[in-house]
């Protein structure tokens, strides 16, 4: 569904990613990890092709972002459903209405097609009731389920959770995975941002971890918690206390 060969990008001077070659297929859910800022949420913007590589291509479903036109790529991107990292919901619409988004833009449903989806939606990501709120009134965790609404609703192919959980507690953490689990469906691709290694073993097959500007390992979790790598051993064994890069570089000197 999605292919990356030799992405690279940099900002200010500095290289973030390169040389990442990737692919994805359908039916999988895929975490994509790494300490802060070597790049997750930076690599999910460059597939889904909200930003261009510096340079390598990426593919998705065999059309390269870089061969399209803008109208081209409007089109493409409705094969995808994303979750922000900070929400990104619309202050000035409800809570129906921002859920309801997605579909009034694609434009072809009904008006009461269109509620009775966003109903159906918000009542499995348990939040009945609250069409007429706005997001001022909602809490943290409440907005990310409506975020996962949005992101879900429109039963995209493609679906980009890029940190789901961030700042939530470990309750509503799990209950953002399971929900995650609930709506993946056979014939979608999921990738998932997160520094919730705990919380993502039961949702993900398999797992990316970026580290150092590349793809420092791909495979499973058990195959990472199997590994003698010490990287690897500190940041899928659980010992570590902060997964940032102080961790990570801490993790390098381990024997």
């Amino acid at each position: 569904m999605i292919v990356a060969k030799g992405v690279g990008k940099s900002f200010g001077g500095e290289r973030i990613l390169s040389g990442v070659d990737l692919t994805f297929h359908e039916g999988e859910v895929v975490g994509i990890v790494g300490p802060g800022g070597v790049g997750k949420s930076l690599l999910m913007k460059i597939l889904c092709g909200l930003v261009e590589p510096d340079e390598g291509e990426v593919t998705v479903f065999g059309r390269s972002w870089a061969d399209l036109s803008v109208t081209e790529r409007a089109k493409l991107r409705e094969r995808f459903g994303m979750l922000f990292q900070n929400y990104a919901l619309f202050d000035f619409m409800t809570v129906g209405e921002n859920v309801a988004f997605p579909l009034v833009q694609r434009g072809d449903m009904s008006a009461q097609d269109v509620q009775e989806r966003v109903v159906e939606r918000l009542t499995q990501v348990e939040l009945s009731g609250v069409n007429h709120l706005y997001s001022r009134e909602l809490s943290g965790g409440m907005k990310k389920r409506v975020a996962l609404a949005r992101a879900t609703i429109g039963e995209a192919p493609i679906i980009i959770y890029d940190d789901p959980t961030a700042g939530l507690d470990p309750v509503t953490s799990s209950k953002i995975f399971n929900l995650i689990s609930d709506l993946q469906r056979p014939d979608s691709l999921s990738l998932i941002t997160s520094h919730d290694i705990e919380r993502m073993m039961p949702v993900c097959q398999r797992y990316i971890m970026l580290y150092q500007g590349g793809v420092y390992f791909r495979g499973t979790a058990q195959e990472a918690k199997q590994s003698q790598d010490p990287v690897l051993r500190v940041f899928f064994g659980g010992d570590a206390v902060d997964v940032g890069r102080r961790t990570m570089a801490g993790a390098e000197g381990i024997s």
